[in-house]
């Protein structure tokens, strides 16, 4: 297997170290979306598609005006999942499976671009879109995302341990993928976890927004943490998830490599390693 690291979908909110955690505190902070290409015996896989080629043309409509005056996310059709997809020498058509740790705008945002996957996704997180619980789980999801019918394929909450995590769930018909109950941000969240080989690959989602979350002393810059706690669907499981990814960290690190969806300094290093 071959794993590519793409960034679809770089945010630039206002407070910088606040939010990024690196130096400087009147500039613009950087946040990514990470998202994985795997060329496999099988095919092509994505794993999270970004915000989606909308954002280039008619951003509000797509991800909602509240979120592009918040984040400032970059309308470049370079940083699409797309368009780095024929760079590698593809055809964006050849994708026939996606792998979403949920459903959030900045994660399933880039589904329309690719109508003929099947979208693998847990049950729950499924439901939420479908039969939200309230009136603030149904405003996180962008019905017109997911106005072309995509074409799922749901897991429930049951399967086989895994480094300490339960209910792990092998992916139909995408091999050495594996979807692993992480709740919290959101009821159906999970994270993803990837044989490449050489080692997992473990894209955590949004169970961490920094990479620091996940250190022996967690730590998280102010403006970034608060977001996440606003965010937060049900706080225990958030809180009780981001325990167990530590312990993996610390106990099998050497085995298995852990990052956060937006977290650009793991993007930088983890993309550099893959080119090397």
């Amino acid at each position: 297997m071959r794993v590519h690291h793409l960034n679809c979908g770089t945010m630039r909110p206002i407070g910088g170290k606040l939010v990024d955690g690196k130096p400087g505190l009147f500039r613009r902070a950087e946040l990514i979306c990470h998202c994985l290409l795997l060329e496999t015996d099988t095919g092509l896989v994505l794993i999270e598609t970004g915000v989606g080629t909308p954002t280039v043309t008619r951003p509000i409509e797509w991800l909602g005006a509240g979120f592009v005056r918040l984040v400032h996310p970059d309308s470049d059709d370079d940083l699409s999942a797309t368009t780095q997809i024929r760079k590698l020498g593809f055809d964006p058509a050849d994708v026939r499976d996606i792998v979403l740790t949920h459903l959030d705008l900045d994660h399933a945002g880039g589904l329309v671009d690719f109508p003929g996957a099947r979208v693998h996704v847990h049950a729950r997180e499924l439901q939420a879109l479908e039969k939200p619980i309230d009136r603030k789980e149904a405003s996180r999801y962008r019905k017109v995302q997911f106005s072309h019918g995509p074409i799922w394929k749901s897991y429930r909450a049951d399967g086989e341990p895994w480094f300490g995590f339960d209910a792990v769930r092998e992916l139909e018909g995408v091999p050495d993928v594996l979807i692993i109950p992480l709740a919290g941000h959101t009821r159906g969240h999970a994270g993803i976890a990837v044989d490449t080989g050489d080692g997992w690959l473990l894209n955590a989602g949004d169970a961490v927004f920094h990479g620091g979350e996940l250190a022996e002393k967690p730590h998280i810059p102010f403006a970034l943490g608060f977001f996440e706690s606003y965010m937060q669907t049900e706080k225990t499981a958030r809180l009780d998830n981001q325990r167990r990814l530590r312990e993996l960290v610390s106990n099998n690190g050497d085995e298995v490599t852990v990052f956060a969806a937006h977290d650009a300094t793991a993007f930088e290093r983890l993309s550099q390693r893959s080119r090397l």
